[in-house]
């Protein structure tokens, strides 16, 4: 890494990190809540000690809330936009920025991502990419996911010995990374990679990164732009059938197409999308199904539950934590003011809890009539474009997983990943004690 790339690190997540410690000392929740690995764990407990205050409460670095009208007006609000890091970073340090420059391949929080962008951009992008990405097309990828589904869960039952497997390595990663990797017209060979590269990707989510997971992100970020590179020249030569082949050849109402780094931007996007959230789905599922028998043994009696039983899981514990809108205009939050350029940090597993909006907020209930009235994939023009596609996936895999192995048990306690946006497990160790149920 160049001096370059360690001067952009300490512009960024060097002085975002030293911010954050300065206030988790002070005592500050939301920035303890991004600094300790404890509070990581269990977030629940300090989103309620944030509800005490109404509508915003000052966070580490911004203003915060746990509240789901709040979150929800906010993410739907034309004052806010994207809060992007060169955009709320203070004047020195964007002053470093712009001398050292950006990273040369965009990550999924970096122009021109439509994570990053506001409109008009963010509308052309999504225009473009919802020509193809469509419910149709989603639920033409039901059977192909439960055919990928029946496969992995075959090597689960052929390998097993009778000693635990690691869920997550063997089903809840591989699953969706598969789906994904044929939507984008990716090998299938390459998924173990495609895991490898994400899981860096997805670190640079998080605000303060250490040196050494930044320098790991910036690595795999432009690994995952290099090799897409090279894929869109394929695509062009030979496409296939695949969503990104169709994607590569659009054009739109102007005669433009996306640009190579749009292009690279928008397929790290719906790799992210289509498989970091629905890992996160899948585990945390498994856990809160392990942990509540009785509503495991409604959905075998009952499959028709199994879409709700989904909503209810993105709801209790949400894959996505947290998101943040910038003030573009001085603006009003439920009557407190709001100056153009500052920050609202909406606390989606916060909100996805909230006693106001759901009964009995903190007990996983799958027959839970509003359950889908979650925020867990935000709201407003950037609700999540593969939020159907992780819903369909994460009921495939789910229902599958409990069908197939109905005595699969834990066979030790789950680990979390060290991430704090992305809240998940990136180890499982099972038992599935052998009496598999043929398909």
């Amino acid at each position: 890494m160049t001096a370059r790339v360690m001067a952009r690190w300490a512009a960024t997540h060097g002085l975002m990190r030293l911010a954050l410690n300065r206030g988790a000392r002070q005592g500050n929740l939301d920035a303890r809540l991004m600094v300790d690995p404890a509070y990581r764990a269990d977030p629940f407990p300090y989103y309620e000690q944030l509800r005490e205050t109404y509508p915003l409460v000052k966070g580490g670095l911004a203003w915060a809330s746990v509240h789901h009208d709040v979150c929800t007006e906010v993410l739907r609000s034309e004052d806010f936009g994207v809060a992007r890091p060169d955009l709320i970073l203070p004047p020195p340090a964007r002053a470093v920025l712009k001398v050292v420059g950006t990273r040369t391949s965009a990550g999924p929080i970096d122009p021109p991502s439509m994570l990053a962008v506001d409109p008009p951009d963010h509308t052309r992008y999504r225009k473009l990419v919802s020509r193809v990405f469509t419910a149709k097309a989603v639920a033409g990828l039901r059977e192909r996911t439960a055919i990928v589904a029946d496969e992995l869960l075959d090597e689960l039952a052929s390998g097993d010995r009778g000693e635990p497997v690691d869920l997550v390595a063997g089903y809840a990663s591989l699953l969706p990374v598969t789906v994904i990797s044929e939507i984008l017209g990716v090998p299938v060979t390459m998924r173990e990679q495609f895991l490898q590269w994400g899981d860096g990707a997805a670190a640079s989510l998080d605000l303060g990164l250490p040196w050494s997971h930044f320098q790991r992100s910036e690595a795999d970020l432009d690994a995952l732009h290099e090799w897409f590179l090279g894929h869109f020249a394929r695509l062009r030569a030979t496409p296939g059938e695949d969503i990104l082949s169709q994607l590569v050849a659009l054009v739109d109402d102007d005669g433009g197409r996306l640009s190579e780094p749009e292009l690279s931007a928008t397929a790290l996007l719906l790799l992210g999308a289509g498989f970091e959230t629905t890992v996160n789905l899948i585990g945390n599922g498994v856990v809160q199904l392990f942990a509540h028998p009785e509503q495991r043994a409604a959905l075998a009696d009952d499959p028709s539950l199994w879409p709700n039983a989904v909503e209810e899981v993105l709801r209790f514990d949400s894959p996505v934590q947290r998101t943040a809108r910038r003030a573009k205009r001085d603006t009003e939050v439920h009557g407190v003011p709001v100056q153009a350029g500052n920050v609202v940090v909406t606390m989606l597993g916060g909100a996805n809890r909230d006693p106001r909006k759901f009964d009995h907020p903190d007990r996983f209930d799958i027959h839970r009539a509003n359950a889908r009235e979650h925020v867990a994939f935000s709201s407003g023009i950037h609700y999540c474009l593969g939020a159907a596609l992780a819903k369909m996936e994460g009921e495939v895999a789910l229902r599958r997983l409990f069908e197939r192995f109905p005595q699969l048990t834990p066979a030790g306690p789950a680990h979390r990943r060290p991430t704090r946006v992305l809240r998940g497990y990136d180890a499982m160790p099972v038992l599935t004690n052998a009496r598999a149920v043929a398909h």
